[in-house]
């Protein structure tokens, strides 16, 4: 998203950083072009947990304890992957929504976030 970074990364490791990065990149100009999110930090978290979550579809040994649901499916009008979740523990999608509402009023106390 127009950003430039200096990282460290093992000598070996650069070829996979790119490619880490450009997934990473991809992830939140989807998002942002969607035009429902504008904050950047939101929009990397929400890349960050669409990525975590395919991750962890493919390769269960990298799964949360609980089961995971796409952040479109947990939060109303957000940006999400459109894949299928697995059906949710009870309790867990009140818990989802809490936790989508707190990190919502951490960043709208912060202005400088719009």
């Amino acid at each position: 998203m127009s950003q430039t970074y200096l990282l460290a990364c093992p000598v070996d490791g650069e070829d996979a950083l790119r490619e880490a990065a450009a997934k990473v990149d991809a992830e939140m100009c989807r998002i942002r072009d969607t035009g429902k999110v504008k904050a950047r930090d939101r929009i990397a978290v929400l890349a960050a947990l669409n990525i975590a979550f395919d991750a962890s579809r493919r390769d269960p040994a990298l799964a949360c304890r609980n089961a995971c649901a796409s952040t479109q499916e947990i939060g109303e009008g957000v940006a999400g992957n459109g894949a299928a979740a697995s059906p949710l523990p009870p309790g867990a999608e009140d818990a989802l929504r809490a936790l989508i509402a707190r990190i919502d009023a951490a960043l709208a106390a912060d202005d400088r976030l719009l």
